[in-house]
């Protein structure tokens, strides 16, 4: 392998390990700007037109819902909006727990279940 090979693997290694890896901060570089922490338009209404599955998930998370990840994005919404009723909320999640159980398990066993 002749020098000139070398020096062109040598930069083709710093370039993909730059890529990659990103160059270290130096005590010089500034530090980012502080993040603001203001709710977004979306955040400040729960159920706006297009809030997705994920938005309504952690929306539920933030609330205190249990169970939250095996509800669908109708009951997490209809939980979401009775959130106030513990008891509407624990009914909701009740039937999701339910259906979620009901799909584990060999082809036998729930058959004889259902």
């Amino acid at each position: 392998m002749t020098a000139e090979q070398k020096k062109k693997d040598r930069e083709f290694l710093h370039k993909l390990h730059a890529k990659h890896y990103g160059k270290k901060k130096s005590k010089t570089q500034k530090a980012k700007a502080p993040v603001d922490n203001s709710p977004s338009p979306k955040e400040g209404v729960i159920l706006a037109a297009g809030s997705t599955r994920n938005e309504l998930m952690l929306e539920a998370k933030q609330r205190g819902v249990k169970n939250f990840r095996v509800l669908n994005k109708q009951e997490l919404a209809d939980a979401l909006k009775n959130i106030g009723d513990q008891k509407t909320v624990d009914t909701i999640v009740a039937g999701a727990v339910a259906r979620w159980k009901a799909g584990w398990g060999k082809g036998k066993t729930r058959k004889a279940q259902a």
